[in-house]
């Protein structure tokens, strides 16, 4: 649990997460704006203030209540964002959403961090079982019909997880691949990933600096899944891979997409990427396009999330 240090704040703060966990939006921010009376350099409870009456605003049923909600709203998501300004909680991305700032520079490494470690311990069973969750599936898949057309083995000597999490996607392709790396910001989620001896190196640390890291033409498959969602510019990721990538090599990733042109930042929180903004990375870095094709590869709230798996090759 968060702590203000202050035993009274942080008991009004408990109640507003509890009221907001049970939707009474006026009892959470009642509570939370207390708590930042007691506490005014307490992150979390200005965060929470904005998060109840952010709601309050899109479900307001008069234009003088929304605006009133809404002005709230942006004044306790930049005071969140004063207060800790690595942003840890993602007060940038709950800005975005309220049309204040660049949704494309919102999503700071110390959220996508955060939100990983504190996820790690159920990342699996969630994903698998609650969304289910099949883009390592589809990936494997998609990257040995890839692998047919391009004439070349569907084995891999070096491959590189971008973005591997618990390693889910790499318990899909170890039996295909000699070294096996993988990297991931969270370091939550690389223990996790550690414990099942699925890789034969492991890395905690941001993936383009990581990629960097490594030596020209050094590896035959670079993978991200569902990773790209957390990444808006997408360049530097592809001009590393295409870097790393031996010729023949492939680069197979999945994204979240939609309909428009560019980048999009969902009412998720997530990026989504078109597939003709995809397509013009690729020619920019040097690789050519082997299979694209649409699918949903989880869940939310019941419903199939629209993606789609790629392959380019170098």
């Amino acid at each position: 649990m968060h702590s203000s240090g202050d035993l009274l704040a942080d008991r009004r703060y408990a109640y507003a997460e509890a009221s907001f966990r049970e939707g009474d939006l006026e009892a959470a921010a009642d509570l939370a704006r207390q708590t930042v009376e007691i506490a005014p350099r307490f992150a979390p409870a200005w965060f929470l203030l904005g998060e109840a009456r952010e709601a309050q605003y899109r479900a307001a049923r008069s234009t003088d209540e929304g605006v009133e909600a809404y002005r709230e709203a942006v004044k306790a998501f930049e005071m969140a964002l004063l207060r800790d300004p690595e942003d840890a909680q993602g007060a940038r991305l709950r800005l975005a959403s309220l049309g204040i700032g660049d949704p494309l520079e919102a999503m700071s490494p110390d959220y996508i961090r955060r939100l990983f470690d504190d996820y790690a311990v159920r990342f699996d069973r969630h994903l698998t079982v609650s969304l289910k969750y099949r883009a390592p599936e589809v990936l494997h898949e998609a990257v040995r019909r890839a692998a047919s057309r391009g004439l070349r083995d569907f084995r891999f000597a070096r491959a590189l997880d971008l973005g591997c999490g618990t390693g889910l996607a790499g318990e899909v392709f170890r039996p295909v691949c000699g070294h096996l790396a993988g990297v991931d910001l969270s370091p939550a989620m690389v223990e996790r990933a550690r414990r099942k001896k699925v890789y034969d190196e492991l890395a905690a640390g941001e993936l383009v600096e990581w990629l960097s890291g490594r030596p020209d033409a050094s590896a035959d498959l670079v993978l991200a899944t569902d990773v790209f969602v957390y990444v808006a510019d997408l360049a530097p990721v592809f001009s590393e891979a295409a870097r790393v990538l031996a010729r023949g090599g492939l680069l197979g990733f999945t994204v979240q997409d939609h309909e428009g042109r560019g980048v999009v930042l969902g009412g998720d929180m997530r990026y989504a990427h078109a597939q003709e903004h995809i397509l013009e990375l690729a020619v920019e870095a040097g690789l050519r396009l082997l299979l694209s094709e649409a699918g949903a590869m989880r869940e939310d709230r019941g419903q199939p999330v629209p993606g789609r798996v790629f392959v380019l090759g170098r």
